[in-house]
Order: C-alpha cells, then sequence, then structure tokens
C-alpha cells in the first residue's frame, strides 16, 4: 500500500491515510476470497459494492478512493465503473428537483411517486427499470417543450471554467472549421499520450484501435461543420468491447454511456425512452453555450437508445458566429 499512498501524494491528493483504509479494506476482502485487485472482475468489485452497501461503508469518499486505487493498480475497467457509479447518483433526485421548479409540483409528484434514489454503489443494471419508468411518467406528464427544457441540463454540474482555455483558442482562431480541425488534432494527441502511458480518458479506457478509430473522423468528440450546424458524435463508452464487439445490440451496449439507462440495450425487453437522450445533449450544448455566449439550439440526430449505431447531435451556429 506504501505505493499507493505514494501516487496519492505525487497527484497532489490528500487524505491518503482514509484512502489507503478503503483500498486494504477491498484487498483484504479480496484476499478473503483468493483473488487480488490484479485478477478481481467487474463482478467482484460490484459484490463488494454491494457489501459496503450493507455494512452502510458506501460514502462517495469510499467508492472515490477504490476508483483512484484501480487506476493506480492499472485496471481500467474497475475504474470505469467506479467513475460511471459516482457520476450519476444524484442525477435522478436532481431531474426531480428540476421538474418540480420548472413545471411544479404536482407535476414531480405525478412523475416521481414513490421514488427513492438506489444507495451508492448499487450495479447500474438495476437502475435502468427505475429510469425507463421515470421517462414513461414523464412523457405521459409533460409536454415535449417540457421535456426539453427539463433534460438539456448541465446535471453534472460543470463549471463553464472548465472550457476556459478551449474557449480561448476558439476565439484566437479565424474560422469555426480552423478551430475544429486543431481541437481534433489536440484530442487525437492526447489520446495517443494516454496510450503511451496507459491513462484513462475521462472514462474510457484508450486502445491503439480507439485511437484510429478518432483520427479517422473528426465527428467524434470534436465535430464537422455542416453549412450552419456543428455535427458532433459521442465517441462509445467501452471503445475496447465495441471495437472487439459483432453484435449489433452489444455494439450499443458498449457504445452507450449513461449508466442509467444501457443495461436495458442488453438485457432486451423493455427498453428505456431515447427522451432521456436529451439529457446527454444538454452537454454537447453546454460546451458550444460556452464558447459561442450564446444559448445554443441543439438537436438529437440519433442514439443508440432508439437503434442507430451512434450517438449524434447538431448544434446550430448563431448567424453572428458563423465567420
Amino acid at each position: 500500500m506504501e505505493g499507493f499512498r505514494e501516487y496519492l501524494k505525487n497527484k497532489g491528493i490528500g487524505h491518503d491515510d482514509r484512502a489507503v483504509e478503503n483500498a486494504a479494506g477491498l484487498q483484504r476482502y479480496l484476499q478473503d476470497r483468493g483473488m487480488e485487485i490484479g485478477n478481481c472482475s467487474l463482478e467482484d468489485l460490484q459484490a463488494y459494492l454491494e457489501h459496503l452497501i450493507a455494512e452502510g461503508r458506501n460514502s462517495p469518499e469510499t467508492l472515490l478512493d477504490l476508483a483512484r486505487f484501480c487506476a493506480y493498480s492499472r485496471r481500467p475497467q474497475l475504474y470505469i465503473h467506479l467513475a460511471g457509479i459516482l457520476n450519476s447518483h444524484d442525477i435522478l433526485p436532481l431531474m426531480a428537483d428540476r421538474v418540480g421548479e420548472l413545471v411544479g409540483q404536482t407535476s414531480r409528484e405525478a412523475i416521481f411517486f414513490g421514488f427513492e434514489n438506489p444507495p451508492l454503489g448499487t450495479d447500474p443494471g438495476e437502475i435502468a427499470p427505475l429510469t425507463r419508468r421515470l421517462i414513461r411518467r414523464m412523457e405521459g406528464e409533460l409536454t415535449h417543450s417540457q421535456r426539453r427544457d427539463v433534460l438539456i441540463w448541465n446535471y453534472h454540474g460543470i463549471p463553464k471554467t472548465a472550457f476556459q482555455e478551449k474557449k480561448k483558442r476558439f476565439e484566437s482562431a479565424s474560422s469555426i472549421d480552423e478551430f475544429l480541425a486543431g481541437e481534433h488534432e489536440r484530442l487525437v494527441q492526447d489520446l495517443r499520450e494516454c496510450l503511451r502511458t496507459g491513462r484513462v480518458w475521462y472514462e474510457q479506457e484508450v486502445t491503439s484501435g480507439f485511437v484510429e478509430m478518432v483520427a479517422a473522423d473528426q465527428r467524434l468528440q470534436t465535430g464537422v461543420r455542416e453549412g450552419n450546424r456543428i455535427i458532433v458524435h459521442k465517441v462509445p463508452f467501452d471503445p475496447r468491447s465495441y471495437l472487439e464487439e459483432e453484435s449489433p445490440v452489444l455494439r450499443r451496449y458498449h457504445y452507450c454511456h449513461c449508466p442509467l439507462a444501457r443495461s436495458a440495450i442488453r438485457v432486451g425487453g423493455p427498453q428505456v425512452s431515447s427522451t432521456l437522450c436529451l439529457c446527454s445533449a444538454g452537454f454537447t450544448k453546454l460546451v458550444w453555450d460556452t464558447l459561442f455566449d450564446a444559448d445554443v439550439e441543439v438537436e438529437v440526430l440519433g442514439t443508440v437508445l432508439d437503434g442507430h449505431e451512434r450517438c449524434a447531435f447538431a448544434i446550430r451556429i448563431p448567424e453572428e458566429m458563423m465567420k
């Protein structure tokens, strides 16, 4: 564990005693079952999370410490699993609050009656049926315009300052096309560096196939201008599995980023409505709201939840920004 402690210090992360103890707890759990972090599967990790829930030790701090330990141990799939859980846990309660603020408490009660947010650490596969039920209620209770207003929102609380450097590059570019080409080049270079060092890129494990895929298509993550719109495609959530998979259904499952819905693609049966994908559109919109200093229009062109091969969005460029 001293190596992990040194890793935390080099990263400038405090609370190393707590983090080391939480990591040691996982190690002890695995060792009691004849395993270690090097051969721990996603199912083993999820079983440990259920153990933490049962003992009331499933705090965000604990899961964050475990995610960092998985990153240190070069287990990107385990890190990605934990990061997805941490990033999505508060989304449904925040949606309930936003419905109440925008539409009123009567609609909130109609949609979220009986709703209890599952404990932090719950298997994302168990959340998809709940998400499906809430989105169906939302479709029955709210107008199309109201659903857009509720779902196209910055639910992850990302500050606009996160795009400060990108905005500087945008303002110094001679055109939108030049800016997009430059951002794509930067992205590919970053992915190549991740591949060289083994670093996870956001929540994606970087493979050579993933780098080649992004390098060959500027629409992925960056975007291409088509007339007065910018067309952006999301990258796969699990690039390695996506590129290795032959089944169209499982490829869509490995592509989907939403922990609230993606398992519904895999298990079959009633699907989560692609209305939920307006939430993903909200993230794409946030970047361009910041760059354009405007409330831009975003359109969902298609997503894997409604059977498309990719999740694609269009940002309408404000007329005054068509330079």
